[in-house]
């Protein structure tokens, strides 16, 4: 496995100087919540683990932020995104931002900060305090651990673009870019793209292929 990945989505670009970093804004959650409910939760899963701050890298061998440039070279959905849907998508993922207890995934969440402690607050369903994690971890049936971009809006506000990440603690996970539509004054997932894949048989995460 690369070394790249060893370090948790959402830690290897540059992190941004207290004065700089804003909280996500409540508008966004419903659509993290959507994705998360439509590609993530199983009937099986009692808990999510969520990287506090957003990620700025689609890669884990990209550390850089995205520029429309980069974007527009990888070609996602055929080429076929808004130009004004990528700019907003760059212009609000060259720093992370702090993500704060609005999720309403019907779940126990949680937040932790790069390869820290995982911290007490969650969401909805409050974690009993002075529960060791190990212990509760034990029981439930968890999603550890996910890390989102900021969500790009084109300028009518009727289409999205966000990046999901799934780095896992044995070495696996995915990274996921998905295309939203809002029709009627729904939100709707549209389409997914696979930005890479990782496995455990000491390949580096990789882009698959189209």
């Amino acid at each position: 496995m690369g070394a790249a990945l060893l370090q948790p989505i959402g830690t290897q670009a540059a992190v941004a100087s207290p004065e700089q970093v804003v909280s996500v804004p409540p508008e966004e959650y419903a659509l993290y919540d959507l994705v998360v409910e439509a590609k993530f939760l199983t009937s099986r899963t009692r808990s999510v683990v969520l990287e506090r701050m957003t990620t700025t890298q689609l890669h884990p061998d990209h550390l850089s932020a995205p520029t429309v440039a980069w974007c527009n070279e990888q070609s996602w959905f055929d080429g076929r995104l808004p130009q004004d849907l990528i700019r907003d998508f760059v212009a609000k993922n060259q720093h992370p931002s702090r993500l704060e207890a609005h999720f309403t995934l019907g779940v126990r969440y949680r937040f932790v900060s790069g390869e820290g402690v995982p911290e007490t607050e969650a969401g909805l369903f409050a974690i009993p305090v002075g529960r060791p994690v190990q212990e509760l971890e034990g029981e439930l049936d968890t999603i550890d651990r996910l890390a989102f971009s900021r969500v790009g809006m084109t300028l009518r506000g009727d289409q999205a673009l966000l990046n999901v990440a799934n780095p896992r603690r044995d070495g696996t996970g995915a990274g996921f870019l998905f295309w939203l539509l809002r029709r009627q004054g729904r939100w709707d997932l549209y389409d997914t793209e696979v930005l890479w894949v990782a496995q455990i048989d000491g390949s580096p995460p990789r882009r698959p292929s189209r």
